[in-house]
């Protein structure tokens, strides 16, 4: 007997009851409890970092060895046209959290800086968001984010952990609190902030030379400037120097830290070792969890620069570097879907893979191309309406609910994650705010075969840089061109020698009118309508306009997270193992909780 479907979901058997004993017990009332838990499958969400959805066999590469992710999605549902809601990492994934773009949360740029920047910035996800682990906690599972955080940290002090994803529903963290960035790995050029970094280096280079002159000047007697002054001049070159090097002299070990839960447990990390750390904290995860319900968010470091790869994958791609990395980021997602075999979950868990956002074409060195390929989509990171910033990898799979090898060419966001993971662990979507995603239950299943999004609206930081139409009568996909960047030289499809595409300024061209491409037709968005082109354009320009007017109506003004005052190193609001400022710490062996 099988258990009564819930929210039109069907239910596999239910875990650790054979189907004699399930009939057995439910004619005796004894299996309620079983059946309950069936209803509610463990959910792991996967996510990696830069990647690019041309990058995935399953997604047309040829060059590429990715095994284990296009196993599932041979054996679960692939999307085709899944949309971050931002091109970058921390803005992306507080959409991803919360089924909200970013800039509801304040967590968009206003004109400046992008994402956090600092693991001791006051800014990140406020506490009056609601992300999906904070639901499915109330609803009795067990919550664990392993990986990347980039979310921010702390508000006030520097053990507030406001921010802190136990404050968000996590029951359990270990990781990043950051990102990583090149500075990160000691052999590599600076990152954060590297122009801002230079100046301050030639301002103090500068001011030393010049107070050397005046204290030469007065020594020989060819200036009458005290000597206290010179002192003075002196002290004050002492203290320029002091604050930039303090910060930026110590990005590796202020930004580059391991934490398990509130504790930070490697100051700063050992890049080689941590691909392993998180890869065993995820193992152990499931295997601590496997007898309740549970959420579990890998937060993958592949495939962002510096590309730290282990010596068994170096040199084994064909793709350099990067390659390399794509190549052991599968394995590390083989070994973790080898885990939920082996402790019996394939069946009851709903296991989802997606990237934040698309590729980083401007990242390279002098051996070349260290940034991921997006097919044949226009674009990539930071770029917020071409498609090759913004269009993911979505694959979702659950044995025996979802049909295997179903492909889905509706448009649809990782916004969409949120209602869907609600749905699926029986909570309640919030009504007391917009919620900007759409379940994908009943389109994974194949009861709806149109997407609930008949627009999409793509943002580069607070700036609407285009909008999609799904035309349900036509079943054509309409993009709408506002704001496009201009690349760099020109032609060259990136903003090279930039660390990405500006959202505004000198660095973009605004569209009067704008651009239209019908994705259905031109999905590369190669050729851009006109009226002479298409007889529908101007019909389509104002349907989308209308759209976005009804779209602005949404909006209101939240304290923005990306202030300078909100990203400005903190001293006070620094995570720090051992006395400040002298943090630091390491770890040995096994991580996983006991």
């Amino acid at each position: 007997m099988r258990p009564t479907v819930h929210r039109g979901l069907a239910a596999p058997a239910a875990r650790g009851c054979p189907p004699a004993l399930l009939v057995v017990c439910a004619l005796l009332g004894t299996c309620e409890l079983q059946a309950a838990r069936a209803l509610k499958p463990n959910i792991l969400l996967i996510m990696a970092d830069d990647l690019g959805i041309g990058d995935l066999g399953c997604y047309g590469n040829r060059t590429l060895r990715t095994p284990n992710i296009d196993r599932l999605a041979d054996e679960g549902v692939r999307l085709t046209q899944h949309l971050a809601a931002a091109p970058l990492c921390t803005p992306s994934r507080a959409a991803f959290l919360t089924g909200r773009h970013s800039f509801r949360s304040g967590m968009e740029a206003t004109d400046g800086y992008r994402a956090l920047q600092w693991n001791a910035g006051s800014g990140g996800l406020p506490a009056n968001e609601t992300t999906f682990a904070r639901i499915l906690q109330r609803e009795g599972y067990a919550t664990g984010l392993i990986g990347k955080w980039h979310q921010g940290v702390n508000c006030e002090s520097r053990t507030d952990h406001c921010h802190h994803p136990l404050n968000h529903g996590f029951g359990y963290f270990y990781g990043m609190p950051f990102t990583l960035v090149n500075d990160c790995d000691p052999g590599r050029p600076p990152e954060v902030d590297a122009s801002l970094r230079a100046q301050l280096g030639r301002y103090t280079q500068l001011m030393a030379l010049g107070i050397l002159t005046v204290a030469a000047g007065r020594a020989g007697g060819l200036t009458s400037v005290s000597w206290k002054a010179v002192a003075g001049l002196a002290g004050l070159g002492v203290l320029v120097f002091a604050s930039w090097y303090a910060s930026f002299g110590f990005v590796r070990r202020w930004n580059c830290i391991l934490m398990k839960n509130h504790n930070v447990t490697e100051q700063p990390m050992v890049l080689e070792r941590t691909g392993s750390r998180l890869l065993k904290e995820a193992v152990s995860y499931i295997e601590r969890n496997k007898d309740r319900p549970f959420l579990l968010f890998v937060s993958l470091l592949h495939v962002h620069i510096p590309l730290v790869t282990t010596k068994e994958f170096l040199g084994k791609s064909r793709h350099g570097l990067y390659g390399d990395n794509v190549e052991e980021m599968d394995w590390l997602v083989g070994r973790i879907l080898n885990a939920l075999d082996e402790h019996g979950l394939k069946n009851t868990t709903f296991t989802y893979f997606t990237s934040d956002h698309g590729g980083h074409l401007e990242a390279r060195d002098e051996h070349g191309q260290l940034g991921g390929w997006n097919g044949i989509y226009r674009g990539g990171k930071g770029m917020g309406g071409w498609e090759g910033g913004i269009r993911v990898p979505g694959i979702a799979r659950w044995p025996g609910v979802l049909p295997a090898g179903r492909v889905i060419q509706e448009p649809t966001s990782l916004m969409d994650v949120f209602p869907t993971v609600v749905q699926l662990g029986g909570g309640q979507v919030p009504q007391d705010r917009v919620i900007d995603g759409h379940s994908l239950v009943p389109l994974l299943q194949g009861t709806v075969e149109r997407s609930a999004h008949d627009f999409l609206f793509h943002y580069c930081g607070k700036h609407l840089h285009a909008a999609r139409w799904r035309d349900r009568d036509s079943g054509r996909i309409w993009k709408v061109h506002y704001v496009t960047p201009r690349f760099h030289p020109e032609g060259a499809g990136a903003c090279y020698g930039r660390g990405v595409c500006p959202c505004s300024g000198e660095g973009v061209t605004r569209h009067s009118p704008p651009l239209l491409f019908d994705l259905s037709r031109d999905p590369s968005e190669a050729r851009p309508l006109s009226p002479g082109t298409e007889p529908l354009y101007q019909e389509v320009i104002a349907t989308v306009g209308e759209a976005v007017q009804q779209h602005r109506t949404t909006l209101s003004p939240v304290p923005p997270q990306f202030s300078l005052g909100n990203i400005l190193w903190n001293p006070w609001l620094q995570p720090c193992c051992g006395a400040f400022p002298f943090c630091s710490c390491s770890q040995d062996g096994d991580n996983s909780e006991t």
